[in-house]
């Protein structure tokens, strides 16, 4: 029978022979009053151990002891020059502080973070030295993602090597005023810098997931044989407050879970976020480790530099690592800037025992005892044992102090928010880098330019020449962005052809035709391998259960159990080798493989085609920063947003009501949004992105680094046929006239997007029919795209003053059309009113303004005024207002339709797509 376990303890068990039980407990009560607790305490995990080693199930401990994970007799022998490292280091911490403090001298000041890198600063010199390998290495190198703050580091290393110049450095975070390109950018984007920075991490928490989503996808192109990503390691770079975001440790366990050794997170705790400490009354090692160890991480901590190892040989009562485990990290800083005997009275002084331990050491030895995130050797075998782990993540916890080496900065609550340091704090940072500098030196250098100087020892100097070696050994440098993936070959017309002839029997949902095409393009023999559908457990909403059994759902375990459904044709199956990824419940998740996806072609040479399909309110609006990060990292792909619009899915309720997405993809300078009404306008749509994303022009050889988001509707309609002659360019560029009226009498212009197409469609029939007046109705695939250019073109004018004016593409459209011009969408008002200005004429606009609420889509529509009676009514308003008919055409159509009032529509019933 299974054991009940609660706290790790027993409850509800039998015992089967007390009196050998109380033999135990005997025994341990005589342990402890005869050797004391601390003695007891190591017996009990000595046996701990031996449990696991005789593989008997014994609960694990959420936390250790706060020491290192890795006792001095098991560190590997250090390969590397430790002095040739350190003084390397010396370079890099001062370039990276004079940076910062010189971009912002007086009349600059652009900011910064000095601190974080300093604390830092040997976690990623024993990386870059020994572990991080470049693009150049068998595989393809390592994917590293560095923690944003920690950017000037990077830039002053790359100083060093030669990648970048001084003058760029003195331009850091002024990358404009003095030429587009020159400057350097404040923290790790890609967009501004393609080809040094891969991944963008200063959005904090979106690092953790997507370096774990990033590993899993590295598994996933291995498995399915597009890639060998065996010689790959994602290296993650994040701060101890970091952690505080829900992001941060989301998705810890699916990194356990899928036994993703290829990953590793280095936390530097520092103890302190942007304030002050992480968690001053607690330790927040200690709860990291137990964090990670309950999702079923491996953690190696890093907590005590060398000094400590004969200090600790010595505490043959465990008293030292009492005072460890017991002192809160507040005090703990405190310690960091205090003197040697503050520290010698306030942590050795309460016990004896502790202060004959340091006894022979001086007030300056005790002060220098380190952390262990700051020496060489600890984190070299942390980092060594890391990439040896076998069958799971690795998580490194390296205590650091914030500021370290900065006299000025050094563990202080407002570090995080100094940028400037004087030249005496200069003086004192250069004497204990040992860097040889003289007083003049400085002094010169902040008369010539107001800040201090920048040090080189020589390209030709030992130091560089040892550093330029190690990285050559390595695979080249390292951050570095590189674009190898071969052009893809696309379809031809035959694969959208089916969706261009339309039904004429049954009323099709534009989700449906942007499924079928998506099959179809699977089932291509070049592209087909290459598309990575992602859904957040809805594929069986948007009708994709179908693919279950032939592109499976992607698991690296494969399929260990027998489905429920195993009988049925559209059975639920998985594989190590499926296609399909499934991430539960997890929008955030989604995003994080369809961003690994978009970038393939540049973290691996290899184009692969995202397809993330979700209910489009939970697109933008719930994982807005991790498109964004998407964008800025020059990802591409399809973002589909089904069940869009506010009444199409009404039923249920105001939470997935999205009445606004487009505005919200409008803010995002890469994501190029369309709202197709016809299975046609699909066609050429996804048509479009798959070739503006993976084909290859003479302007964009390497294809465009947008993202396409296409919003389509579970509601079915009519899917006419697409017209010979069809406006092709009017269906990418935004807007095209699907007919146009041929009786008498007033005439006006009808616009809707997406599933509002409908309505006017029925509102023209009943203007023509009731009211006698004629309209031409337009299909506006993009109102964000017309808006787009709109602006292109004004901005154009500005620039160009002696020149011919362009003019909005919208406004060329309807230059010559008669009468006002009234739009619709299933959409709040803002989204269609982004063209106003360019529109000729009267311009109304009807939209879904406010919150959504479960009812039956008629019910909403009416209670919007959205639907094609509202469209009449506001239609013979606007004629009325120009004097072509009378008011009270308008009034008799206001009492006719009721467009006040929703009871009038209870009993419509509305057809297919469940609301």
């Amino acid at each position: 029978m299974a054991s009940v376990i609660h706290e790790g303890l027993p409850t509800q068990l039998p015992d089967i022979d007390p009196d050998e039980t109380n033999d135990w407990i005997d025994s341990f009560d005589s342990l402890v009053g005869e050797r004391g607790r601390e003695r007891a305490r190591y017996v009990m995990l000595r046996l701990l151990e031996r449990a696991r080693e005789m593989q008997v199930g014994v609960p694990a401990l959420r936390s250790t002891d706060y020491i290192n994970t890795i006792p001095p007799e098991r560190e590997p022998w250090f390969p590397g020059d430790e002095e040739a490292e350190r003084r390397i280091r010396a370079f890099i911490r001062w370039n990276a502080a004079v940076m910062v403090s010189s971009a912002n001298r007086k009349g600059l000041e652009v900011g910064g973070h000095i601190a974080t890198y300093q604390s830092s600063a040997s976690l990623y010199e024993v990386g870059f030295n020994h572990f991080f390998r470049g693009k150049d290495a068998p595989g393809g190198g390592d994917q590293i993602y560095i923690q944003g703050h920690g950017s000037p580091g990077i830039y002053a290393r790359a100083f060093l090597e030669g990648r970048l110049n001084e003058e760029q450095l003195y331009r850091f975070r002024q990358e404009v005023q003095h030429g587009v390109g020159r400057g350097l950018p404040s923290y790790p984007h890609p967009r501004l810098m393609p080809e040094f920075w891969e991944f963008p991490t200063v959005s904090m928490g979106l690092t953790g997931l997507n370096s774990i989503y990033q590993a899993r996808f590295n598994r996933y192109l291995s498995n399915r044989g597009i890639k060998d990503t065996n010689d790959q390691h994602v290296w993650a770079f994040l701060g101890d407050g970091e952690m505080a975001e829900p992001e941060s440790l989301g998705a810890i366990r699916i990194a356990a879970r899928e036994e993703l050794d290829n990953l590793t997170w280095v936390i530097n705790c520092n103890l302190q976020q942007l304030d002050g400490p992480v968690t001053g009354n607690g330790k927040i090692i200690q709860e990291l480790e137990a964090n990670f160890r309950g999702a079923g991480w491996n953690v190696i901590k890093v907590v005590w530099g060398r000094e400590w190892d004969t200090l600790l040989a010595h505490d043959v009562d465990g008293v030292l690592v009492n005072k460890m485990n017991t002192t809160p990290d507040g005090a703990f800083q405190t310690y960091s800037t205090e003197k040697g005997d503050y520290i010698r009275e306030n942590f050795f002084g309460g016990d004896p025992r502790l202060r004959k331990m340091v006894e022979h050491m001086s007030d300056q030895q005790i002060v220098k005892l380190p952390r262990g995130g700051h020496d060489y050797r600890k984190v070299y075998a942390a980092f060594d044992a890391a990439t040896k782990h076998v069958g799971q993540p690795t998580v490194i916890l390296a205590k650091t102090i914030k500021g370290w080496t900065i006299d000025a900065l050094e563990g202080k609550n407002a570090t995080h928010q100094m940028k400037k340091l004087t030249q005496d704090d200069l003086k004192k940072f250069r004497d204990r880098l040992y860097l040889p500098l003289s007083d003049r030196d400085l002094e010169r250098a902040y008369e010539e330019t107001g800040a201090a100087p920048f040090f080189h020892p020589g390209k030709d100097s030992p130091e560089i020449q040892y550093m330029l070696e190690r990285r050559a050994a390595l695979g080249g440098s390292v951050p570095r962005r590189v674009v190898r993936a071969k052009a893809l070959k696309l379809p031809g017309d035959k694969v959208y052809a089916e969706l261009k002839q339309g039904n004429a029997k049954n009323k099709v949902a534009t989700t449906m035709a942007a499924v079928r095409l998506l099959r179809d393009w699977m089932k291509d023999p070049e592209i087909g391998q290459r598309i990575v559908p992602i859904a957040p457990d809805e594929y069986r909403t948007f009708g994709m259960d179908s693919m279950f059994p032939s592109a499976k759902v992607y698991n690296p375990s494969g399929q260990q159990y027998e489905s429920v459904d195993r009988n049925m044709l559209l059975s639920y199956k998985e594989s190590a080798q499926g296609q399909m990824l499934h991430e539960g419940i997890s929008e955030a998740g989604a995003m994080a493989s369809a961003t690994a996806a978009g970038s393939a072609y540049s973290t691996h040479g290899e184009h692969m085609i995202p397809f993330y399909i979700f209910y489009s309110m939970f697109g933008f609006q719930r994982t807005g920063d991790s498109i964004w990060a998407m964008a800025d990292q020059l990802a591409r792909g399809f973002l589909i947003g089904a069940t869009a619009g506010r009444t199409t899915l009404t039923g249920e309720g105001l939470q997935h009501a999205d009445g606004h997405s487009p505005l919200l993809a409008a803010t995002n300078p890469a994501v190029v949004h369309y709202d197709p009404a016809f299975a046609y306008e699909v066609a050429h749509v996804m048509r479009s992105g798959l070739e503006r994303m993976y084909g290859s022009t003479e302007a964009d050889p390497d294809g465009e680094s947008v993202i396409f988001y296409i919003t389509v509707y579970n509601e079915p309609v009519e899917q006419p046929a697409e017209p010979e002659g069809v406006d092709v360019e009017g269906i990418l560029k935004g807007i095209h006239r699907v007919s146009t009226a041929d009786g008498e009498g007033p005439r006006v212009q009808l616009l809707a997007s997406g599933v509002a197409f409908p309505w006017i469609k029925e509102a023209a029939r009943i203007l023509a029919e009731d009211w006698g007046v004629q309209s031409d109705t337009w299909s506006v695939t993009s109102w964000n795209e017309l808006a787009r250019d709109a602006v292109s073109a004004e901005h154009w004018n500005l620039n160009h003053p002696g020149e011919n004016p362009r003019t909005a593409y919208v406004a060329d459209k309807l230059a010559d059309v008669e009468g006002p011009v009234v739009a619709v969408s299933d959409y709040m008002r803002a989204v269609p009113l982004q063209i106003a200005r360019w529109v000729p004429g009267d311009y109304r606009v009807l939209g879904a303004d406010g919150f959504g609420f479960a009812d039956t889509r008629p019910a909403a529509r009416r209670f919007f005024q959205i639907d094609a009676e509202s469209v009449v009514v506001q239609t013979l308003q606007a004629l009325a207002d120009a004097g072509t008919i009378g008011r009270d055409q308008v009034e008799k159509a206001f009492a006719t339709y009721r467009i006040d009032d929703p009871t009038a529509v209870a009993g419509r019933k509305q057809e297919g797509g469940d609301a």
